[in-house]
């Protein structure tokens, strides 16, 4: 078997991996297959916290070097009071399972730097890119976390994210 160094490797994260708190959700499947999950417009905080699930390996420079988080959304009807921050948390797990959360520094693109940028009715995408990218050790996970305010008539939509990385084998 040969070796793979692939800088170009993405996934796609679903809206069903998704985490949400604060708020009534529904899931959605519309013809063509697009598929969101949809939370119903109310004037209160909610959170999600998207997993970013790709393969990681105990051996040095192995497995995926993670660059980059992306989070695909709506926003319709009116626009949301606030949506920030937004973060990248490194979870790791320690010999007996103790997790520990470290903030990663993330730069986010030129539509998402400010919360009026991202609270707008539209579609959005959210890229939160490593200010140091990072192999993904065995015994971590990383999750991109992000703090809203609803608006008593602004509907927010997920549609999944991406994790951008290099893969190598």
């Amino acid at each position: 078997m040969g070796y793979l160094y692939d800088t170009g490797f993405a996934q796609f994260i679903p809206t069903g991996a998704v985490l949400t708190s604060g708020g009534t959700y529904s899931n959605t499947i519309l013809s063509g297959g697009l598929v969101y999950r949809q939370r119903t417009a109310a004037d209160a905080a909610f959170t999600i916290a998207m997993p970013v699930a790709i393969p990681s390996n105990n051996g040095i420079r192995k497995g995926c070097l993670l660059k980059s988080v992306e989070f695909l959304y709506q926003i319709s009807t009116a626009e949301l009071d606030a949506i920030t921050p937004v973060e990248l948390y490194k979870i790791a797990f320690a010999a007996d399972g103790t997790p520990t959360a470290t903030d990663i520094g993330i730069t986010l693109n030129a539509d998402a730097l400010s919360s009026a940028l991202r609270k707008t009715v539209a579609y959005h995408r959210i890229v939160a890119t490593l200010n140091t990218p990072v192999w993904v050790d065995n015994d971590a996970t990383y999750n991109l976390r992000i703090d809203l305010d609803g608006s008593a008539t602004g509907v927010f939509r997920i549609f999944g994210g991406i994790a951008n990385f290099t893969l190598s084998a």
